[in-house]
């Protein structure tokens, strides 16, 4: 058993024990025959089905062009995210179906979806995309209604007489 005498010391056994925690080789993309990487991204009751390819940065959503499914700006800045952080932008062709929930947990399910897909195409990219949350579940969803109640928490309006 090694004996800690200093800070230093302290310092030098974290290191190493980092080292020897690290995998041994470099991580394998996880690509389908046709070359493509799968992931599937999840916000609010949204779920999307994300399959990503090298290609011009055509964006495919349930058949549509994204501009045509998304028409808010803020959405599709949202699901752009991923290429922007990574330097990758118009690099990958990404065909996605989504289902479920509004627009904006589409769109957040389609960022997951995306960000996931990329590390599993590109390992490499799964530093930035983690430090920036975007490979993260947000899971928060609607609270259900409770019974005795007029929504998930607010009561019905007193009245003394």
């Amino acid at each position: 058993m090694a004996t800690i005498n200093s800070l230093a010391d302290l310092k030098a056994g974290a290191a190493a024990a980092s080292v020897a925690a690290a995998p041994a080789g470099p991580v394998e993309p996880k690509l389908d025959a046709f070359g493509r990487a799968y992931a599937t991204g999840k916000r609010k009751n949204a779920v999307a089905r994300v399959w990503v390819k090298p290609g011009t940065g055509k964006i495919t959503v349930n058949g549509r062009e994204l501009a045509v499914y998304f028409a808010r700006p803020v959405l599709r800045m949202m699901i752009n995210q991923p290429f922007q952080i990574t330097s990758r932008i118009e690099q990958f062709d990404i065909v996605a179906t989504v289902s479920g929930g509004g627009l904006s947990g589409q769109a957040g399910a389609l960022r997951h979806g995306i960000s996931k897909a990329l590390t599993y195409f590109e390992p490499g990219l799964r530093p930035p995309l983690k430090a920036a949350g975007l490979l993260t579940r947000d899971s928060r969803v609607v609270e259900r209604k409770k019974y005795g109640k007029a929504k998930a928490r607010r009561s019905f309006q007193f009245s003394k007489r």
